[in-house]
């Protein structure tokens, strides 16, 4: 049976681009399985692409804000977990 953990909070998110502004509270890499939840959203997906500062990375840590790709529309304040 797989557990999940919280790994940040959306800050904000770019329809057009299917972006999300995450502030990451653990370590998180490309790869990762991630879930998404809030009032209206409700959705899991691979970890497949994340930039800060507009520079991709494959590994990010506790404290670093990043740009994330996502399958599906997300909301300001809803967390990102880490499925494990």
């Amino acid at each position: 049976m797989s557990s999940s953990r919280p790994i940040g909070k959306v800050m904000h998110y770019f329809t057009k681009i299917g972006v999300a502004i995450v502030d990451v509270e653990g370590a998180l890499s490309i790869g990762d399985r991630i879930q998404i939840l809030g009032p209206t959203t409700n959705f899991d997906q691979s970890v497949e692409s994340m930039q800060i500062e507009h520079k991709a990375v494959k590994k990010v840590k506790a404290g670093d804000s990043i740009g994330l790709k996502v399958n599906d529309r997300c909301r300001k304040g809803d967390t990102v977990f880490k499925v494990t």
